[in-house]
């Protein structure tokens, strides 16, 4: 078969005047695309270069693939990560991943946090506020300290240092600099503290759990590594921990919630959540992304080393899963 790969890399993002500093962070370096289509090759098949999902367009009458595989990002809308999966179905192509509507719910913060509730699956308590003003001190989630970030976005875009909030003032400053720079609402939830987990998850009916990870965080703060070390951030040495154990019992508590949510969210072939687990043990959902980063850096790559598997070999079984699934 011929693949057909949708992609952003770091080159590819359409910037304007006065945006985030941190606007492509959900682009790829051309490793992930190299990756992609090595283990493509693995399993005998050929891949054919797109390039980002605008370039489906000129393909509608005439795809030259057979199968679609998208990784896009997209930009500036909730709906971007479902631009190429529906550009897809309007070809009547079969592709790989998560479709159009699943890819929209789970960039909205809110909805999936509602969604995650809805299937057993405890999450911070939050709030979403369109600007400052609609802060009240009467009517916050919780005590402070509050974690401040975008509703829409993803790869810690538009998180830094000052998204804990210890104040109301701080909190208002912070709702205000996310809905001015990311033209977007804020989320405010309550702040965890304790260990950062994540969980990948592969296949399709049914769905599996890959080996859970444990985050580093910043000693101080209590925000993951992943945050701070990020391009455009000051370079600092943080001084990290790990401070939850991953006992059997919380490992296993975290996959069966990572499957309830993908099940919820009818996530298909792959996804990746975050969770954070509370002095008590008790693990809270943040977030999930079916449309997690292939990068030979990332943490699928991390998952196959921690399975004692070579990168394209991992990355290969789960395409030739996902494959299965539309050919059934």
């Amino acid at each position: 078969m011929r693949i057909g790969l949708v992609y952003d890399l770091f080159d590819d993002y359409p910037w304007v005047d006065g945006e985030a500093f941190d606007a492509d962070a959900e682009n790829e370096p051309e490793e992930t695309v190299v990756a992609l289509e090595a283990a493509c090759r693995a399993l005998g098949h050929e891949p054919v270069r797109i390039g980002p999902a605008r370039n489906l367009l000129s393909r509608m009458d005439n795809p030259g693939f057979d199968v679609g595989l998208s990784i896009a990002e997209g930009a500036r809308s909730r709906n971007r990560e479902g631009e190429a999966p529906q550009l897809f179905e309007l070809m009547g192509v079969p592709f790989l991943g998560s479709d159009a509507l699943t890819m929209s719910l789970s960039l909205d913060k809110a909805w999936t946090k509602d969604l995650s509730v809805a299937a057993g699956v405890p999450t911070p308590a939050y709030r979403v506020y369109a600007n400052s003003d609609q802060c009240l001190e009467a009517d916050l989630p919780g005590p402070f300290p509050l974690f401040v970030k975008p509703r829409y976005e993803g790869s810690a875009k538009g998180l830094t240092k000052e998204s804990r909030v210890e104040s109301f003032d701080a909190l208002r400053k912070q709702v205000n600099y996310v809905c001015r720079t990311y033209q977007q609402d804020a989320l405010v939830e309550v702040f965890v503290e304790g260990g950062e987990f994540t969980v990948a998850v592969v296949g399709h009916d049914p769905e599996r759990t890959l080996p859970v990870i444990q985050r580093a965080v910043e000693a101080t703060s209590g925000i993951g590594l992943h945050v701070l070390d990020r391009k455009g951030l000051p370079q600092e040495d943080h001084e990290w921990s790990l401070p939850s154990d991953l006992a059997p019992e919380l490992e296993a508590k975290l996959e069966a919630d990572s499957l309830a949510i993908v099940r919820k969210l009818e996530c298909r072939d792959f996804a990746r959540l975050d969770f954070r687990v509370d002095a008590n043990g008790t693990p809270w959902f943040l977030e999930i992304n079916p449309l997690p980063t292939f990068a030979p850096d990332g943490t699928f790559a991390i998952m196959a080393e921690l399975m004692g598997r070579s990168y394209p070999a991992f990355l290969a079984s789960v395409l030739e899963e996902a494959l299965r699934r539309v050919n059934s």
